[in-house]
């Protein structure tokens, strides 16, 4: 048991993919509900544990009650209604996730699954609110869990970055990621009038970030860039002393910035200074 949850803790937090960290964080969520829901309702049945997790951590559509529990947002990509529900959403974070992290590296993938998750957020709650069908069918009163919103975000995302990539699905064989991305978004339209239309709504919200998301950064517009300001420090360079003179050492955050940048845009795309930093840095591994 004790390797088990050494192996769980290091695909989670230091294996360097992030989506280890999602699905956990999503597992680890749905069980901590669901097991003491499942044993209160074997031998005390009742509810209450599970009743009272959806009542604080769903997202409402009515905008009152949403005034109420604000952290509802951030929340309900997180919540999971059953185990299909988890198992769908977690398969394909896991496939595309992994897909997305070897052409763009492990650190978007966190900005994308919650930018998709808010914007599926405001999808839901707009839609539920505007549009004049859910509005007369009294629809400000239902909710909606998942991760359905972030999943999507990053399939869509991946579509867009590689829309001839294909993969190979039973029964179907080769498929090229451009026509399954199309494929799910035109289905969770038509499902808008169906009766998991709140969903649906928030399912659209994570497909646009996501293609947006592609869109921006293919034209030079890192929407990782203000986060990652606020929570990396300021490259640090250190002076090493040489024979001759004082060689400045670039960091290896700052090694990794060019590098990725170099993966999304080329290498033409390199200033002069990133350009002369990479020369120093090759130059310090020989």
């Amino acid at each position: 048991m004790n390797n088990l949850w050494n192996e769980i803790r290091f695909k989670m937090l230091h294996s360097g993919s992030k989506i280890g960290l999602l699905i956990g964080i999503n597992v680890l969520v749905f069980l901590l509900i669901n097991i003491p829901g499942t044993i209160e309702q074997l031998f005390f049945k009742t509810t209450n544990i599970i009743d009272l997790s959806f009542k604080y951590l769903k997202l409402p559509a009515s905008l009152p009650e949403l005034a109420k529990h604000f952290w509802t947002p951030i929340t309900y990509m997180f919540m999971h209604a059953g185990v299909l529900h988890i198992l769908y959403n977690m398969v394909w974070l896991y496939w595309m996730g992994q897909i997305f992290e070897e052409y763009l590296g492990n650190k978007r993938i966190l900005v994308l699954y919650f930018l998709g998750g808010l914007v599926g957020a405001a999808f839901f709650v707009a839609g539920m609110n505007l549009i004049p069908l859910f509005r007369e069918q009294g629809m400000t009163g239902i909710s909606v869990v998942g991760a359905s919103a972030g999943v999507m975000a990053v399939v869509v995302a991946t579509a867009t970055l590689l829309p001839d990539y294909q993969l190979y699905l039973m029964f179907i064989g080769p498929v090229r990621l451009k026509w399954l991305a199309i494929a799910f978004v035109i289905m969770d339209f038509l499902g808008t009038a169906g009766p998991n239309s709140g969903g649906e709504m928030a399912h659209l919200g994570g497909a646009l970030i996501g293609f947006l998301y592609i869109k921006q950064l293919q034209r030079g517009n890192d929407w990782n860039k203000p986060l990652n300001k606020l929570f990396n420090p300021k490259p640090k360079l250190t002076v090493v002393k040489g024979g001759a003179g004082k060689t400045i050492q670039p960091s290896q955050a700052e090694i990794d910035r060019i590098l990725d940048k170099i993966s999304v845009s080329g290498k033409d795309s390199l200033s002069k200074q990133e350009k002369e930093t990479l020369l120093r840095a090759s130059k310090n591994d020989n």
